[in-house]
């Protein structure tokens, strides 16, 4: 795939659907330059940023905020426990206030699926907006940090065999990472409990049992059982959820030799992944949490791009 040098603008990122091929790979390979040592050339000499989290977050959180301060932008605070939400605001009049006070771009995790719409179809909130995670729907930003680390490993995604593993419905790092998996042309299947698989993934890829795929595929990319979006039906055992649907210590010795093991985390330790395989050497869990700073650092400055 060959990717041109001009720079990328970008007004929002929503979704990884909205974007084109050549502009995943370019954010990509703006992430590794970054990781290499590149610096951003701002067009204006202030930036505003605001991380606007409603949801439980570290290293989405963090990472941007760390993503931010290496580009030198102007952090503001925000803290929903503290904030005028706490009396009733809106998300839509906490945007509209970042917005008029000149804030440039509001990353958001809330818990509402498409929360965004009300937000970019609106004449009066001007500032970029870029997806943290909306309930059960997409998180963008961890399925181009996963490719980005993906990428560093093989170099290339067609033809590449991965495996998405675990609570899949309600994942939307799941979501986000087998529509541009199979759109770049890599070999998806999916593994775990059936009650939460969903049929309408089957045109994305193909469901088969664990102990079947960990000899075939390139990549094992698990999923956190996302207790928070369950109805409180579900009986959960940690210990039989790991022997039956997690990456046991016997699997992983199945695994070929230069798989790797992926992971958006937090990790479950003896859940989803055996808690010796973490750091083992085949993971790349803790280089995906390094180049969520990086490819963070190449969507803000895409983003800024459109904005100066």
């Amino acid at each position: 795939m060959i990717i041109q040098s001009e720079k990328i603008s970008l007004k929002h990122l929503l979704t990884v659907e909205a974007l084109s091929d050549q502009e995943v790979m370019g954010l990509i390979k703006r992430g590794q330059q970054f990781k290499n040592g590149a610096q951003w050339s701002p067009e204006k000499p202030q930036y505003f940023a605001a991380n606007l989290f409603f949801e439980n977050s570290t290293r989405t959180h963090k990472s941007f905020e760390v993503a931010e301060k290496k580009m030198g932008l102007d952090v503001i605070d925000f803290d929903s426990r503290t904030s005028s939400v706490q009396k009733g605001e809106t998300l839509y009049d906490t945007v509209l206030t970042m917005s008029a006070i000149g804030v440039d771009v509001c990353v958001i995790r809330h818990g509402d699926e498409n929360y965004y719409d009300e937000l970019i179809q609106s004449r009066t909130v001007h500032c970029s907006i870029i997806n943290g995670g909306d309930g059960s729907g997409q998180h963008p930003t961890q399925c181009l940090l996963d490719l980005m680390t993906i990428y560093e490993e093989f170099g290339y995604f067609e033809g590449l065999k991965v495996a998405i593993v675990g609570d899949i419905t309600h994942s939307r790092v799941a979501k986000s990472n087998m529509q541009m998996l199979n759109r770049l042309r890599s070999e998806v299947y999916f593994s775990g409990p059936e009650q939460w698989y969903d049929k309408s993934f089957d045109v994305y890829g193909e469901y088969r049992p664990l102990d079947e795929l960990v000899e075939m595929v390139d990549v094992v990319m698990l999923l956190r059982v996302q207790h928070e979006r369950h109805d409180g039906n579900e009986s959960f055992s940690k210990e039989g959820y790991h022997q039956e649907y997690g990456l046991t210590i016997e699997r992983a010795k199945r695994m070929k030799e230069k798989a790797i093991i992926m992971h958006p985390a937090p990790v479950n330790r003896d859940v989803e992944i055996a808690d010796s395989l973490v750091e083992s050497y085949q993971s790349r869990i803790v280089e995906q949490m390094s180049n969520g700073v990086f490819v963070r650092m190449a969507i803000l400055e895409a983003i800024l791009n459109g904005v100066a």
